[in-house]
């Protein structure tokens, strides 16, 4: 793929839809060897694009899923204990115990998490999901192991990766992630898609639903994006959304089946009492 719009095509042929400025720098990602960080609200597409990526490429998705409390045990490698503990007893039944500590801490007990085995992988997809949601210290931690692709285990040495990782980072902006890790990688706001590229998306992904019912969804959907929530729907909530109303014999959009399924919309019951008052009826009804 030599053009950003090549590689368009590509994401296009494995289902996934980006606009032009979210394919120029995934292909700038590529052709760099840089990571690439997306940002944006939940539901927008960035955890979709590091799976189709990996489909385009036709190589290994590898995901990191950041939470509160994750450390380098998590994340990096860890080792067996329970392993260790028979190998030991069964060292210690045949007499040799002299070198049990090299037999011990060997990469046979070795248990690689996913950012050793995406640096042992070459050109493999590294997908560090919802970066925003770990602590400041996993930040610089992360940040040391993309600057230097490489990751040193006191008792077996340093790893480095012979081809680096293409690496997808993630954030729904929770927090402000530090700009020191940002500075490392090419930086996108993956936008909500525009109300064309949502009908485009659904009509993708669920052809069997109506076309005026997707464009109804499409339509309503952006309007609800609008409406000051707690969590504006994304695009998976759109899909579920039109899905649950084809289940229901839905051709179009009406007050009935329209409040009759918020729940496949809107995630919050604030939200949902907001909305079925006159916010519906005017969304629909335009």
């Amino acid at each position: 793929m030599d053009t950003p719009g090549e590689l368009a095509a590509a994401l296009d042929r494995v289902g996934y839809l980006a606009d032009e400025g979210l394919a120029t720098a995934a292909f700038l990602a590529l052709r760099m060897r840089r990571p690439l960080f997306c940002e944006g609200e939940p539901g927008t597409g960035k955890t979709a694009l590091a799976k189709a990526l990996a489909e385009v490429l036709g190589t290994s998705l590898i995901r990191l899923q950041c939470h509160e409390g994750i450390d380098a045990a998590r994340a990096l490698y860890d080792w067996d204990f329970p392993r260790q503990l028979l190998h030991l007893r069964a060292m210690e039944a045949q007499g040799r115990t002299d070198d049990a500590e090299a037999e011990l801490y060997t990469r046979r007990f070795l248990l690689a998490r996913p950012l050793l085995r995406a640096l042992e992988e070459p050109g493999c997809v590294l997908l560090v999901d919802e970066i925003d949601r770990a602590d400041d210290e996993f930040e610089a931690f992360l940040l040391e192991v993309l600057a230097d692709n490489a990751v040193t285990i006191p008792e077996i040495g340093t790893i480095r990766a012979s081809t680096p990782p293409l690496v997808v980072l993630t954030s729904n902006r929770t927090r402000e992630v530090h700009d020191a890790l940002k500075r490392r990688c090419l930086y996108h706001w993956v936008a909500h898609p525009t109300y064309e590229r949502e009908v485009a998306i659904l009509r993708r992904r669920q052809p069997e639903v109506a076309e005026r019912l997707t464009r109804d969804v499409a339509r309503v959907t952006a309007g609800l994006r609008e409406a000051d929530l707690l969590k504006p729907p994304g695009v998976a909530e759109s899909l579920d959304w039109a899905r649950a109303l084809h289940l229901l014999g839905a051709r179009s959009l009406d007050i009935e089946n329209a409040a009759a399924t918020l729940g496949a919309v809107l995630k919050y019951h604030e939200d949902a009492v907001r909305v079925r008052g006159t916010v519906l009826a005017e969304l629909i009804g335009a």
